[in-house]
């Protein structure tokens, strides 16, 4: 059911003939340009290179804008990038579908200044209520340089990133798996977020499906047998931490692992469908939510009596399973729809599996002397996140994977058969605490490589101003053995950890040190993506209308919509606020 959305070119042109003449071949040359530029460097979640759309020929007046707008439909574009070499006329020329992100790159040469063009269609932009990205090289091109400078590069890719993750999330859903777990108001499905601020449905199923599908053999049984093979050769057991006189007896083990490799193999037929089931004469269940994203709660109606969800959501959030490599599944547990939300955001832009964690603990430097005897160093060395939960830490957080030989977390498509043995080891499957999780099961347990670029985000819903985004880009730390394990072991020793440590910012009222990131979390849940994202995320949050309350992105990776500066350039997270505001969300 996936269609990637594609980016349309609309290349712009003066309509009066001799100048027409004398520049088409100009602006069709820099649209080509960036419709290669994208191609070449932007892919879609599933690895294919993202596909562009140029208008059939370069526009000058109404005729043509509507004959692009078109053609974009029929070709399932969700995404505009308008290019400009020279001046025409704005209001005939623009694009006014308000649900395409929109970019205009108006070309810096003094022949005939394609940023002329650019301001009058921004400010034509800003006066209509339709919020669009100003694009304008720092250094002047001659007429007849058709190359794309490099910052004007930096900035159609961050927006191209951005800008199709939004797109691609229109027309999905998010499925609800169970209810709230354990009073956690993140669970809670706001409707109205998902239609209005994402352009997503909502689907609901009980916990109570997944167990009648158990039940009657709704599933597939050949990929089951592969599964749970693949499962006992692949999935190490580890220690089990509980007293012996709570111990699950052996057949019971047995009998768990059954059970949660046939919850995995439901729960991701329930978002996106099989249709083996329909051969098995279970055509409804063929069907699927169509969902991009999906929540299990678990917690406690189901853990006191089945074994956890663990299994599931940390095997379908991983880069690779008994298929081998595939594009990581976003499943939130305890039903954490907004951290869902979040981890999306994040894969949609990255393509990498996500971390799913608490922010459990901060760890201030005279802390961690008093406990352990030893003085944190490097990137560390102002205090730590301990960011550790039993459920949806994809296995490509151990960091097992490489790039350019240091600990990384990749696009499915890029990860070897070594990189998914090599995790697959670094991993412990224990057996869960019986006090806690009283039917039993098995949660992760590893270590995440230290020195890793990673962003740590957040979701989050707040009366009478709604959605906002919250996020702290820095990198995992890895501290001597013996310092984590002490650290460790004074919470749960077998869940998977990854220390945290965020770039600080001098003088920044949050970011000046690493408790102010603590103190200011919104939630007791993040999403840790692998890369320095943070630009991109803003730039999506912008298109979304969705407001960023608190970030460490540098200054000069910030790029917005042009109409943002028309509401304070002093104080862009103000204006940010007061512009998501008056122009709502995106699909009011």
């Amino acid at each position: 059911m996936q269609q990637y959305p594609k980016i349309g070119i609309r290349p712009i042109i003066d309509r009066r003939k001799l100048v027409k003449a004398a520049t088409r071949h100009v602006v069709l040359g820099l649209a080509n340009e960036v419709a290669s530029l994208l191609s070449a460097n932007l892919r879609y979640p599933n690895g294919e290179p993202v596909e562009c759309v140029l208008a059939d020929d370069a526009i000058s007046g109404m005729p043509e804008a509507a004959k692009a707008t078109e053609k974009f439909r029929r070709e399932g574009v969700g995404v505009v990038i308008t290019v400009a070499s020279g001046w025409c006329y704005p209001l005939e020329t623009m694009e006014m579908n308000a649900e395409w992100p929109h970019a205009i790159w108006g070309f810096n040469g003094t022949e005939r200044p394609g940023a002329v063009y650019l301001a009058a269609l921004h400010a034509a932009h800003n006066q209509k209520g339709l919020p669009a990205f100003k694009i304008y090289g720092r250094e002047v091109q001659d007429m007849d340089d058709n190359t794309v400078p490099e910052d004007v590069k930096a900035k159609l890719l961050q927006f191209g990133k951005a800008a199709l993750a939004a797109a691609t999330m229109r027309g999905k859903s998010y499925l609800s798996i169970g209810s709230v777990s354990m009073g956690i108001a993140g669970c809670i499905v706001d409707d109205s977020f998902y239609q209005h601020y994402l352009g997503m449905k909502n689907a609901y199923v009980d916990m109570t499906e997944v167990t009648r599908r158990i039940d009657k053999g709704i599933y597939d049984p050949e990929e089951y047998e592969r599964a749970l093979a693949w499962v006992k050769e692949h999935c190490a057991e580890g220690d089990d931490p509980n007293p012996e006189d709570m111990r699950i007896p052996r057949e019971q083990k047995d009998r768990n692992w059954e059970f949660v490799v046939k919850t995995a193999l439901i729960v991701r037929d329930l978002m996106v469908g099989n249709p083996k089931l329909a051969e098995m004469g279970y055509e409804e269940e063929a069907y699927g939510y169509n969902a991009i994203a999906a929540g299990f709660q678990g917690q406690r109606e189901w853990t006191d009596h089945f074994p956890s969800a663990d299994f599931l959501e940390a095997i379908l959030t991983s880069s690779f399973d008994w298929n081998g490599t595939r594009e990581p599944y976003i499943v939130a547990t305890e039903n954490d729809n907004l951290n869902a939300v979040t981890m999306l955001f994040n894969h949609l832009i990255s393509h990498t599996a996500q971390i799913f964690a608490d922010v459990r603990t901060y760890w201030s430097p005279e802390a961690v002397k008093r406990v352990t005897g030893e003085t944190l160093q490097g990137a560390a060395a102002n205090g730590i996140l301990h960011l550790i939960n039993s459920g949806p830490a994809a296995l490509d957080g151990t960091g097992e994977q490489r790039i350019e030989g240091k600990p990384a977390m990749k696009p499915h498509w890029e990860i070897t058969p070594e990189e998914v043995e090599a995790c697959l080891k670094a991993t412990s499957w224990r057996p869960t605490y019986m006090d806690q999780f009283v039917g039993g099961g098995y949660s992760t347990d590893f270590l995440t490589k230290g020195g890793m670029p990673v962003t740590m985000s957040r979701i989050n819903l707040v009366e009478g101003l709604g959605p906002v985004l919250q996020l702290a880009e820095g990198y995992t730390v890895e501290l001597p053995a013996h310092v984590h394990d002490k650290l460790d072991a004074r919470t749960t020793p077998t869940w998977p950890t990854t220390w945290f440590a965020p770039i600080l910012v001098d003088g920044d009222p949050v970011f000046s040190d690493v408790y102010g990131v603590m103190e200011n979390w919104g939630s007791n849940h993040c999403a840790i993506s692998y890369g320095h994202i943070g630009g991109e995320l803003l730039t999506l949050a912008s298109i979304l209308r969705i407001p960023v309350n608190m970030h460490n992105v540098p200054r000069e990776r910030i790029f917005r919509p042009s109409a943002w500066s028309a509401f304070g350039t002093k104080d862009p997270e103000g204006a940010d606020y007061r512009a998501c505001a008056t122009y709502g969300p995106l699909y009011k």
